[in-house]
């Protein structure tokens, strides 16, 4: 029972809204519902409010069935959570160790992340520092470059997993729990750059300069992102012409030429840089206080919080020893990334899709249309059908090629998992579109709404297409996987 004598006045809706015979002095439940989101209710300055509960009724103000409410919380909407995760259902590829780690990290995600998420995602700002230093003191970072030696010694998550059986299953957890937040550019402000930027450091780069840059980066210190994409090249990687010359005496690169679109480029320390030289293209890594970088804010579809940037490299000086690779193999470690990266993202973009199809099923089941629920109408059932089993099949096709990499070498994934990789990215955010596009119509006008009952419905149908460009545009990974499909056709092979 609440008392809106005094906020009356004040009510963003107007005050004939509260007038209404249906609603003043009324069990006013179904139509409050039909307008707001439960966690308005858990405003400070709307439970003020509150004066009593009707005699004989359980105060649920704060538990309605199937809004996670409580800080790690499983969703009970069907759908709403990978079947791994589900009650009743098993998998042959999660362990006890995995469900340890997303309890852990949920509870983690939902206390600590998602709250400066939605801050900062209006806003535009950075990851607030205390929360990037809390992840940090788990080694959080660190873990979202998935299993290696970068993991030897240390502590991650208070000790849930060891390095040593950290594996991609982990890795998979951490990335569609960071992907439920609800804020695409958040989500990649939140050091993404790192986790495509800084594995050529570890893998390329010399002992010196791995002591040198990683510490502080694990840490959230220091910022690193990846600067390959220019106005002149995308997704062609070859077509790049930002240059390196080596000085006169060969104990410097001098770097000029332009990025654009470097995700944390805004307020990174480090860049690994893609150039051409030479003998064709090298890997640098620049650092910012090595002068002649500058950086700018680009204005996208999605918040400034995720730092993209267009970058300017005016004769920047570079020691040889940033060098990361062999001079003039560049091609091959810039390539040797991307696999990880696409499915680093696919992770993501389907957990995101996921939160749409729970979201969905929730205003179905709430809104009445004609005197009956929205669920009611045919079509509805349909678009939602066509919903759930294109997030079923992304999620299970993904867990299938997740653990193929854990039977492969980093090599043998790149032979025979690139083409996989590209299909289901490809795959993951055209149906990712489609859901977004049935969403918007489920909801209606509240789906065009950036505020209230459709905000993340709003969000996702303007954030989804990022999925589809940012590491690979989805014609370019579909002929990636046909091509490689047909590198492995038999030569003698006919009908």
């Amino acid at each position: 029972v609440y008392d809106l004598s005094r906020f009356a006045a004040l009510h963003p809706g107007g005050l004939t809204v509260l007038l209404d015979e249906e609603v003043a002095g009324q069990d006013a439940t179904k139509i409050f519902y039909s307008l707001h989101r439960h966690e308005v209710l858990q405003k400070p300055g709307y439970a003020r409010l509150q004066i009593g509960v009707v005699r004989g009724e359980e105060d649920d103000t704060e538990r309605i069935i199937g809004t996670t409410s409580l800080p790690g919380e499983i969703s009970l909407v069907p759908y709403a959570e990978p079947t791994w995760l589900s009650k009743g259902y098993s998998s042959p590829y999660f362990s006890e160790s995995h469900r340890k780690l997303q309890v852990a990290f949920r509870t983690f995600v939902d206390e600590i992340i998602y709250p400066d998420a939605q801050l900062c995602e209006e806003n535009g700002k950075r990851a607030s520092q205390s929360v990037l230093d809390a992840m940090a003191a788990k080694n959080i970072h660190a873990m979202r470059l998935g299993p290696g030696k970068h993991l030897k010694g240390l502590t991650l998550m208070d000790g849930i997993v060891q390095p040593e059986e950290f594996d991609y299953f982990h890795e998979l957890v951490l990335n569609q729990e960071l992907a439920r937040i609800g804020a695409r550019g958040y989500g990649d402000g939140l050091m993404a750059g790192m986790v495509i930027g800084l594995p050529p450091v570890l893998n390329f780069g010399s002992e010196e300069l791995k002591k040198r840059i990683v510490p502080d980066v694990f840490a959230g210190k220091k910022f690193i992102c990846l600067a390959i994409s220019e106005a002149f090249a995308g997704s062609d990687v070859a077509g790049l012409k930002t240059t390196a010359e080596k000085t006169e005496d060969g104990k410097h690169w001098i770097i000029n030429g332009t990025k654009k679109w470097i995700t944390n480029g805004t307020f990174s320390d480090y860049f690994t840089v893609g150039c051409r030289t030479d003998g064709g293209f090298t890997v640098i890594l620049v650092e910012r206080e090595h002068g002649g970088v500058e950086t700018m804010a680009i204005k996208t579809s999605y918040s400034s919080a995720a730092g993209t940037a267009y970058i300017t490299f005016d004769n920047v000086k570079v020691p040889v020893e940033n060098t990361l690779g062999p001079e003039n193999a560049g091609l091959l470690v810039m390539l040797s990334n991307f696999n990880h990266e696409r499915w680093v993202m696919t992770c993501a973009s389907i957990r995101a899709q996921r939160l749409i199809v729970e979201e969905c099923l929730k205003w179905a089941n709430q809104r009445e249309v004609f005197g009956k629920p929205l669920f009611s109408q045919a079509v509805i059932r349909h678009k939602l059908a066509a919903m759930i089993a294109r997030v079923e099949s992304a999620q299970a096709w993904l867990e299938t090629i997740t653990y193929q990499m854990t039977k492969m070498t980093y090599k043998q994934q790149s032979a025979k998992l690139a083409g996989q990789i590209a299909f289901i990215k490809m795959y993951a955010t055209r149906t990712g579109q489609e859901t977004a596009r049935d969403a918007v119509q489920i909801f209606g006008g509240r789906g065009i709404t950036r505020t209230g009952m459709g905000r993340f419905i709003e969000h996702y149908h303007r954030t989804i297409t990022f999925d589809s460009l940012l590491g690979g545009a989805e014609d370019v990974l579909g002929d990636l996987g046909v091509r490689q499909a047909i590198k492995q056709m038999p030569k003698n092979v006919r009908l």
